[in-house]
């Protein structure tokens, strides 16, 4: 659930710039999270080499990909009904093949080649560079699969290709898996345990964007705060390195710093962070560079320190608000969003009220929130029973999402009569008249267009605002232009 899944971009079908010579079309479709976007941008790098242009025509399609999330029941039923139109699509192109990447990859591998035989191929999260092989075994006739999770890889030699881009803003990827055992959520066992990427290979990543005229770049993992690099291998294995390796080990304040100072005209944000995770040493990173942002997602699910216990989330409700004080003393005008699940198993009318109560003490900017389904696979479906009637579940989830509606109108009418810094990434959706970017504390700001353009720094004046828009005025470039 700590994946941010935004519902406007799921299913966007890819395309690249043409790469003359290659004569294959590659149709590849995304799902779920920001991770799962960031990867279709590495698997379209790789086929690239392998001949294939991407395409947004299904029907003329040679190979035909579907990066896919397990995150909720909502994602996979989705993915399903899409490998149905693939299918119908075959039957009158027999030469196309299909494919699962990712997540579900992962998790239903078996019942999508033997028992369903919806597709020709499966390749879990760390298997891409297999691609070419796994096709090779596609073309001669047999069914291939690679899903192994691996040890190490973080894809760090391949330079993504970035797709959809607006040129503004891009994420790099910097950890991969997840070590955290929340008992609701199915990462660890589709992305496999926690490594990190190597310093250089990210700092290289980001030096390319640059020069490519990129002026935001999110940092992205399931649990960036944890970032740990001490020359390869888990997370978890750290304990083993040698003195030496222990001594010239990256940890995340220390990238963040380092990406900050090397790159003073380019902004940065991270996500998504945890909350037993998240030192005292990045809050005081944040509030050191102008460039990085004053904002930080950090899921908590649930107010009851009971629940918490029962989801394993490693931290107390008290602990969670220390934290959240701790973040008010050092950055004041820190923005901070949150991940919510209402009707975990065993839930009571008292930890829902902890919830709402959690709220107001913290003041979320605003959230993602969710009814609790049971995920397959997962410690919570094995061992929990999902008791909570779906009714009950539907009234709290509405009773927090009510009250976010509320604070986040608080939250928002903050910054009327101010100067925000917005860096400019497209039109309004709204008006053709009007750019729309985001301040420093991921608040969308729309404004009159004027002589500004997408990628320029401008400081903007608030007259309105709705509960998730800042509205105003263009004033000049700020310093960061």
């Amino acid at each position: 659930m700590e994946k941010i899944i935004e519902e406007n971009k799921q299913g966007q079908s890819l395309v690249l710039e043409q790469k003359t010579g290659n004569t294959k079309k590659l149709f590849i479709e995304s799902y779920g999270c920001a991770m799962n976007f960031a990867d279709s941008e590495v698997v379209a790098s790789i086929l690239a080499n392998e001949g294939y242009n991407t395409t947004q025509l299904l029907e003329e399609a040679d190979l035909v990909l579907v990066n896919t999330c397990s995150i909720r029941d909502k994602a996979e039923q989705t993915v399903r009904k899409r490998l149905e139109k693939y299918n119908a699509v075959k039957r009158i192109n027999p030469g196309m093949k299909v494919g699962v990447l990712g997540c579900m990859a992962e998790r239903l591998k078996s019942q999508f080649l033997e028992e369903e035989k919806i597709v020709d191929m499966v390749i879990g999260p760390d298997a891409y560079k297999d691609l070419p092989n796994l096709l090779k075994e596609v073309e001669e006739g047999r069914d291939a699969i690679n899903v192994i999770l691996s040890k190490d890889e973080t894809y760090g030699d391949i330079s993504p290709v970035r797709l959809n881009s607006n040129g503004v803003t891009a994420f790099v990827s910097i950890t991969r898996g997840c070590d955290n055992m929340c008992t609701f959520c199915v990462v660890p066992f589709t992305r496999g345990r926690e490594r990190s990427r190597e310093p250089q290979s990210i700092m290289e990543e980001i030096a390319d964007l640059y020069s490519k005229g990129f002026k935001e770049v999110t940092l992205l993992g399931q649990n960036v705060d944890s970032y740990l690099w001490y020359g390869g291998g888990l997370k978890k294995d750290y304990v083993k390195a040698s003195e030496m390796q222990k001594a010239t080990a990256t940890d995340f304040a220390q990238l963040l710093g380092m990406v900050a100072e090397a790159y003073p005209k380019m902004r940065f944000r991270f996500s998504t962070s945890n909350p037993q995770d998240m030192h005292e040493s990045v809050l005081h990173v944040i509030a050191k560079y102008h460039n990085v942002c004053n904002y930080i997602h950090l899921p908590v699910q649930s107010g009851s320190t009971r629940i918490l216990k029962e989801m394993n989330r490693q931290h107390t409700r008290e602990e969670y608000m220390a934290l959240i004080d701790k973040v008010k003393a050092i950055i004041p005008d820190c923005a901070i969003s949150q991940d919510m699940i209402s009707g975990f198993p065993t839930e009571t009318e008292e930890d829902h009220k902890d919830t709402l109560t959690l709220m107001e003490y913290v003041k979320y900017d605003f959230g993602y929130m969710f009814a609790y389904s049971e995920r397959p696979g997962t410690l919570a479906a094995r061992k929990m029973e999902d008791d909570v009637p779906e009714e009950v579940k539907k009234r709290r989830l509405q009773e927090v999402v009510d009250l976010q509606q509320e604070i986040s109108m608080e939250r928002t009418a903050r910054f009327v009569g101010q100067v925000v810094e917005v860096l400019i990434e497209k039109p309004s959706k709204k008006s053709d008249a009007h750019w729309s970017g985001r301040n420093s504390q991921n608040t969308t700001v729309v404004f009159p267009k004027g002589d500004y353009k997408p990628g320029d720094f401008v400081n903007v004046l608030v007259s309105d605002c709705t509960s998730a828009t800042l509205i105003g005025e263009a004033v000049g470039y700020s310093a960061m232009q």
